[in-house]
Order: structure tokens, then sequence, then C-alpha cells
């Protein structure tokens, strides 16, 4: 299953090493994911009969329906919610009879529509496949001589996605191969970790009169940098329009 992987791992890996704006690699694997599931499903998979028996099952979340409209596929998003919504009107229809006698007359919505709030279509999607992408980083490191220097050549891991790496070379990787990938993986973040600290602290010090002639050094984007860095960088499109 890594093999399939390989590539775009590979090329996440490059582009950070080669380009520290890039920032977490991990990131970038989970966004190229998204895409690439949106203008799916906006596209060539709208129409096929298993994608829409699952996209009436779960739904989208708030963010994948966003980011699906600001794609202006309007006819496309349309199509999707025409078969989303007929469906949904069968299997929120208030019960009579049997149901009303034994007081579960609203039973049926409030299971349904309880079951749609924690589902969503494309999450389902990305999921698996970033689950099995992050398997791969593990792979590429333990297997390819040629991967643990473009993973120490890496701008930054964001905490979300260290905890992953960690949590998933621990699983995968023997007990004497795991300490030096977790070796490799903290020389990338705690740097970053330390630097960002430091960034953060002058930011605060611009604040104080006595700073006010002191140059800005490398800390006038700490806090956007700070807040990344704590709970990831994903749904890019959706920060930008913050």
């Amino acid at each position: 299953m890594e093999q399939i992987y390989t590539i775009p791992v590979n090329e996440a890996f490059e582009a950070g090493a080669a380009d520290h704006a890039c920032g977490c690699p991990i990131c970038s694997l989970y966004r190229k994911l998204e895409e690439d599931e949106l203008d799916l499903i906006l596209g060539a998979s709208m129409m096929e009969p298993d994608v829409r028996i699952r996209t009436n099952e779960l739904g989208f979340c708030k963010t994948h329906y966003d980011m699906m409209f600001r794609r202006k596929n309007r006819l496309g998003m349309a199509l999707t919610l025409e078969s989303h919504l007929n469906d949904l009107r069968k299997e929120t229809e208030i019960g009579g009879g049997l149901a009303n006698l034994l007081g579960n007359v609203a039973s049926k919505p409030l299971a349904r529509i309880e079951k749609l709030e924690s589902t969503c279509y494309v999450c389902g999607r990305i999921d698996f496949n970033f689950k099995h992408m992050v398997e791969t980083v593990i792979w590429l490191w333990d297997t390819d001589e040629d991967f643990p220097p473009k993973l120490k050549a890496q701008p930054y891991f964001c905490l979300p996605h260290y905890r992953m790496l960690l949590e998933v070379g621990k699983q995968r990787l023997s007990k004497k191969r795991f300490p030096e990938f977790a070796k490799d993986c903290a020389g990338v973040v705690e740097p970053y970790f330390d630097q960002l600290r430091e960034d953060i602290s002058w930011f605060c010090k611009k604040f104080d009169y006595r700073y006010d002639n002191e140059p800005w050094y490398n800390s006038k984007d700490a806090v956007e940098r700070a807040i990344i860095f704590l709970r990831s960088d994903l749904h890019r499109p959706e920060l930008d329009k913050k």
C-alpha cells in the first residue's frame, strides 16, 4: 500500500526541502488530497451511482460545503444537492401510526440528522488516503536511503502532524529504529519551536514603548505562524478568506 503514495510524498518533501515557505509537508499532502477530492466530487465522480449513494448517505461537513461553493460550480453542487435532499426528505419524515402510539414520533428524523451531522464524504475519503500517506513517510524513511535527508531538511512539522509521525512511527518501526526516527523528527521540530518562541516574545516586546526603535526581525507574522504550528495549515482557501 505504501508504494502507491511514494510519488506525492516525495514531491511534498522535496518541495519543503527546496523552499521553506512550503511549510509543513504533511499539511501540504493533506491539502493536495483535499483539492483532488473536491475536483472529483464536482467533476468526474459526480454522476457515478456508487458515489451518489455515498454522498446521499454521508453528506458534507460545513468546511467542505463552503469550499465546494467557492469553486463556483453551481450546477455540480445543485445536482449533488438535488439527490441528497430528495433522499433526506424521505429519511426524515415524522413517524405516525405505531411510532406515534409508542411516543417515538420524532425518532426517525432525530436519528438521521444526528448521523448526518457527524459524517462527511470528503473527510472520509481524505482520512483514508491521508493515513496511508503518513505511513508512507515512515516506510520511505525506513527503506529509502535518500529519504531521511529530505525529512531532516524540512522547515518544520506542525504539532498535530508531528504527533502523527511519532505515533505511526512507533507503531510501524522496530524498537531499534524508532528512536532514530523520533530524533530526526525532533531535529526538525524543536529548532523551529524555539525560534517561534523567540519570535513571539519579540513580537510582544515591540508593543512596549522601550522597543519602538528596535527592528521587528522575524516577528511580524509570528502570531500567524504560531497558530499554524499549533493547529496545522489545512483548508487554506477558507483561511485566506478570513
